[in-house]
């Protein structure tokens, strides 16, 4: 088994606990409304959300892919990181046993926030995945970001 690692960061004006609520805590509701042509919709399987639960991700008419299940790692609310790994879902390709996101959402000096993100492939074997692989799930992944910050910003009153 091998191990590809991506980092990735993305600014936003808003602050990072409501990029937080939003993001983490109430994206199962927010991210089927804002992006329904990526996510059609996401379920809780087993668990309460927290961590040791399971997710159910159904895409949208506009993905290549049709599923995928999350295994909550963690969530820390005092400190805006969530982590999660991909367990299940025809996105893992069958060349990746699970892929593991840690975010986390830190203040950024004009009052937004950044968001870094970590992510770590575990490929099959010796399988090698490709760049651009990983490249075009980061730009879905940039896409749900900017659509969450877009509503969040047309949407004051939201999530505070």
């Amino acid at each position: 088994m091998g191990v590809v690692t991506y980092e990735m960061e993305i600014a936003t004006s808003i602050p990072p606990a409501r990029m937080f609520k939003a993001f983490v805590l109430d994206g199962d509701n927010l991210f089927p409304k804002v992006v329904p042509q990526a996510i059609k919709s996401c379920e809780v399987l087993e668990g309460d959300g927290g961590p040791g639960s399971i997710k159910k991700i159904t895409f949208g008419e506009g993905s290549q892919f049709k599923y995928v299940k999350h295994k909550v790692e963690a969530i820390d609310k005092e400190n805006f990181s969530y982590s999660y790994s991909v367990i299940e879902g025809d996105a893992l390709m069958n060349t990746l046993e699970k892929i593991n996101y840690e975010t986390k959402f830190v203040a950024a000096p004009d009052g937004g926030s950044i968001c870094k993100s970590i992510s770590k492939y575990y490929t099959i074997s010796d399988i090698e995945i490709k760049e651009e692989q990983i490249k075009a799930g980061k730009e879905r992944a940039s896409g749900i970001y900017k659509a969450v910050e877009a509503y969040l910003l047309a949407n004051p009153d939201v999530y505070n």
